[in-house]
């Protein structure tokens, strides 16, 4: 697919892998709509970007309703989805307390990760269906965002291994669902990014993280994450990959 002139929504589009993502298709002549829960920043990146944003909640199915219904208005119906929208958090099944870990943190998680991505994901799907297809039968394109953890979870990562292989796991049954209507689906696997999450880390601890890679002993760039999922929307070959960009020399363990 060509990404000129298309019409793209980005979740979490606010900040991090999303942010750098939703200024490259821009870069590239898409028209973007910058999803996140945090309108201000959303606005700011969309104003930087010619693009609009919305304040969006992936769990609750009226607020993406509400949102992709406002991009289209704005920009017509969309052919590409960027669900790049998560939360990370790290807890011990058993505490330093010696309590239970609080299945409150594990559902949490796994609702914004996993259900909030299909939720997001099913909603678009149903509007891109209803769209004519393009020259090569192709209807639209829609990418997740997994992690290195869905394959290899480090201490206390139960929940977030958890949500990022039920993407993994949901990648290519969706492909295959949705390639009647001539829509692909792909995942993308980052581990060690250079994200505002991973800069709430003391900077000894990013450094470690970094030399953890032999080659190149580095976090990953957003904008390198951003540069893969654009060539995923441009290769109509690529549908029900799982594509791992985590640096997969890194040393084990972390």
């Amino acid at each position: 697919m060509n990404i000129q002139g298309q019409a793209a929504l980005v979740t979490g589009g606010a900040s991090g892998l999303g942010e750098a993502t939703a200024r490259e298709l821009a870069r590239l002549g898409a028209k973007v709509a910058v999803l996140d829960v945090n309108l201000a920043q959303a606005e700011q990146v969309a104003r930087d970007i010619g693009g609009v944003a919305m304040q969006c909640d992936i769990t609750n199915a009226e607020s993406v309703a509400a949102a992709i219904a406002k991009a289209a208005a704005a920009h017509g119906p969309a052919r590409i989805l960027m669900n790049i929208a998560g939360i990370g958090t790290a807890k011990r099944i058993v505490q330093k307390d010696g309590t239970a870990a609080p299945l409150e943190d594990f559902a949490r998680v796994v609702n914004i990760n996993l259900v909030g991505t299909y939720n997001v994901s099913r909603l678009f799907a149903a509007e891109c269906a209803k769209l004519a297809p393009l020259e090569d039968g192709e209807r639209g394109v829609m990418l997740f965002t997994a992690s290195v953890a869905a394959f290899d979870g480090q201490v206390g990562q139960q929940a977030y291994s958890a949500s990022k292989g039920g993407l993994v796991g949901m990648t290519l049954p969706m492909a295959r669902d949705l390639a009647q209507h001539g829509i692909r689906v792909c995942t993308i696997a980052p581990g060690l990014f250079s994200t505002p999450l991973m800069k709430q880390l003391p900077e000894p601890v990013q450094e470690s993280l970094a030399k953890s890679i032999p080659f190149p002993s580095r976090l990953g760039k957003p904008e390198e994450f951003a540069q893969l999922a654009c060539h995923i929307v441009t290769n109509s070959h690529l549908n029900g990959e799982v594509i791992r960009l985590d640096g997969a020399l890194r040393m084990a363990p972390r």
